[in-house]
């Protein structure tokens, strides 16, 4: 007699995964090595996901923390700067060794560092709202002089802040924060300061919102919530936490389908499955087929919003074609 498999709901998130920002810097190491050749250099993981990685490391990329680790030999060979942004140190360093260099800074991030710019230019202290250690943090503080970004990390840490001038700050943010958690810490420095000055534009991107925004709508009776995404990639841990504030029951970070605890889920009927903006679509696939082979699986597709954004990739890999094919390892074949 055939065991019938359990029914399961899974609430698939639309849009999830990649956004236009990881999209683009993972196709300047493909293009670049399509039109230079192996090996390309990328400075710190291209996006936060070791599948993204191993695979453009399959393709010849070979991932450095530092400029000084690539070889005499290679100096001609292209260099990539990951998608977070860089401090404005690392393309004069690249300068003085004479590499060249490509940047793959996704632009919202580009926009954020130019908020910064503009805040001290009017004489104004900058308030870094983020993640100390964070890639993205050292890139943004990098853009300004020692002593003129201060991070604000919690609400208590506004509670604290001392600065020379309260009528003189201006503040943005890493782009992948939570947007409520970074709601309370504005609310929190407007409260001490009322003088202080917004960006001219919103710093956390339309991804993160977005992303963030559709797991909030779905998270509410699911019995588990798994959001695909790397430990350090900081939007896919934000989106751990809204689904579990919004009402799931459980709420798991997985990089693969082999990290599914089967054994701790129990009789599950409804899942909520997202993924963050550096997560690749192939691994989404992986995780409803795995599904699919212990339960009769419905799909249940979520769409809260429209993504059109597409950013285009630097002038000088223009001329070289992006084919289906070569963006299949993160895409899938289809």
């Amino acid at each position: 007699m055939l065991q019938t498999k359990p029914p399961l709901t899974i609430r698939l998130c639309q849009p999830r995964g990649f956004c236009a920002g990881v999209d683009r810097a993972i196709q300047i190491v493909v293009l670049a090595l399509k039109k230079y050749g192996a090996p390309v250099y990328v400075r710190h993981e291209i996006v936060h996901n070791r599948y993204v990685v191993e695979g453009l490391q399959s393709l010849g990329a070979v991932f450095i923390e530092e400029l000084s680790e690539i070889p005499a030999q290679h100096r001609q060979s292209p260099v990539v700067f990951s998608a977070h942004g860089v401090p404005k140190s690392v393309p004069a360093d690249a300068q003085a060794r004479n590499l060249f260099y490509l940047d793959a800074t996704c632009p919202l991030v580009s926009k954020v560092h130019k908020q910064a710019m503009r805040h001290q230019r009017l004489g104004r202290h900058v308030l870094l709202i983020g993640h100390a250690g964070h890639p993205e943090v050292i890139g943004t503080m990098g853009q300004l002089p020692d002593g003129a970004v201060t991070l604000i990390e919690t609400e208590a840490d506004a509670g604290k802040l001392v600065p020379a001038d309260p009528h003189a700050l201006g503040f943005v943010t890493q782009t992948t924060l939570s947007v409520e958690d970074t709601a309370g810490i504005i609310r929190a420095l407007r409260d001490r300061f009322p003088d202080l000055h917004a960006p001219a534009a919103e710093s956390i991107c339309y991804a993160t919102t977005n992303r963030q925004e559709a797991v909030k709508e779905t998270a509410a009776g699911a019995d588990l919530f798994l959001i695909v995404g790397a430990p350090n990639s900081s939007n896919s841990r934000r989106l751990v936490e809204v689904a579990e504030r919004a009402g799931a029951s459980m709420s798991l970070l997985v990089q693969r389908a082999s990290e599914i605890p089967w054994n701790d889920i129990g009789a599950i009927s409804t899942l909520g499955l997202s993924a963050g903006a550096s997560a690749p679509e192939i691994i989404v696939d992986e995780i409803i087929d795995a599904f699919r082979q212990r339960f009769h699986v419905t799909i249940d597709l979520a769409i809260t919003a429209t993504e059109t954004e597409d950013f285009p990739v630097m002038r000088v890999l223009r001329d070289v074609e992006l084919t289906k094919a070569d963006m299949a390892f993160v895409n899938g074949a289809a």
